[in-house]
């Protein structure tokens, strides 16, 4: 099948989208399909308001239209709603195509967390944007419950994966250059560094050892100043992110916001716990305490991660192979002249060949 993925986050982008969808993609094609993937880095662009470092495309109705068309995909699927996301919609309706998307980001609660926007406001446009598509693509249950509750309609589950083989298991720490000469036990949190991502509460905690911080973002200078005793090691190559896992005791993941979290996945591989809040995402991933701890004290939370057998975490994480996920996010797509565009169309591999 020709399926052309339509996204705002690419390279040289890092966060979770970006490394789902390169995921994605490896899967799709391991399956027989052929993928073609449009992003920002193929448009003029323009930085992003607040984000400096995240590129969105400029004016790309045009362009991406004369792109789809030369494409003649099989299957559209949207997988963001930013400016490429919006004009990829807007062309699959003018056109008359059936379109799938996914719901990827808590955009509201983070638009609240930055300008105090209602989040009502923000779930309105996100409805409004998906209300077309064939099928939206969620994370989790709690994910697919929460739009379902909002009145999002063609809910559709498609859980994430982890790279077992990149993430390999450690049953004990590993020492790593970034972490020498710090105090025992090691927490880390990995990922952006931004309003929603509430780290400040992973930092604040009183609790023995060291803290180490893996990622940048636009609220980094000032938890910077206010947080001077924490290791600072802005972004690693991925293997390197692997071994900085199995150096850590203790992942937190301090998000209330989250979808998924693709982090506490990549760390539980490693047979490194998460603590987190019993919140949409990690009520999944980390399921009943099984990859670490869950507590609305986060402080408990780190103790029982501790607590937690590398072991288990590791099963927890194995899971969530990629594999299982291409197959089923293959089997959500939707021809692009379905007739019925709540229908879901499943089709095998071997007749895509």
């Amino acid at each position: 099948m020709r399926i052309a993925i339509v996204t705002d986050a690419w390279d040289p982008q890092i966060n979770g989208v970006v490394t789902t969808l390169r995921a994605l993609v490896l899967g799709l094609e391991a399956l027989g399909h052929q993928v073609t993937v449009l992003h920002p880095g193929q448009f003029a662009t323009r930085p992003c308001p607040g984000y400096p470092g995240i590129a969105l495309a400029l004016r790309p109705a045009k362009p991406l239209r004369k792109a789809l068309q030369a494409l003649d995909p099989q299957a559209v699927h949207i997988a963001t709603e930013g400016p490429l996301g919006w004009a990829a919609r807007h062309h699959c309706l003018r056109e008359g195509l059936a379109f799938t998307t996914a719901f990827h980001t808590r955009f509201p609660e983070i638009l609240h967390a930055a300008t105090r926007l209602p989040t009502s406001w923000g779930y309105a446009l996100l409805r409004h944007f998906h209300r077309p598509s064939s099928g939206v693509l969620v994370p989790t249950r709690g994910v697919q419950d929460l739009l379902a509750r909002r009145g999002f309609p063609n809910l559709r589950l498609w859980t994430h994966g982890v790279d077992t083989r990149l993430f390999q298991h450690a049953a004990q720490m590993h020492p790593h250059p970034l972490t020498e000469g710090l105090m025992r036990p090691v927490a880390l949190y990995v990922g952006r560094v931004s309003y929603e991502k509430n780290i400040a509460a992973f930092l604040a905690l009183d609790t023995p050892g060291s803290k180490v911080v893996c990622g940048v973002g636009p609220v980094e200078e000032d938890l910077r100043q206010r947080f001077p005793h924490v290791r600072w090691i802005g972004i690693l190559p991925r293997p390197e992110l692997a071994r900085l896992y199995a150096a850590a005791d203790v992942l937190v993941f301090p998000s209330r916001s989250d979808t998924f979290g693709l982090v506490m996945l990549e760390a539980m591989a490693c047979g490194t716990p998460v603590a987190a809040y019993p919140v949409v995402g990690p009520d999944e991933v980390v399921a009943d305490n099984q990859g670490g701890c869950l507590h609305e004290d986060l402080r408990q939370a780190f103790f029982g991660a501790l607590a937690t057998p590398r072991s288990a975490a590791r099963a927890r994480a194995l899971e969530f192979g990629w594999e299982r996920t291409a197959s089923l996010f293959a089997s959500h797509l939707v021809p692009v002249q379905a007739a019925d565009r709540g229908h879901r169309v499943v089709t095998p591999a071997s007749q895509t060949r």
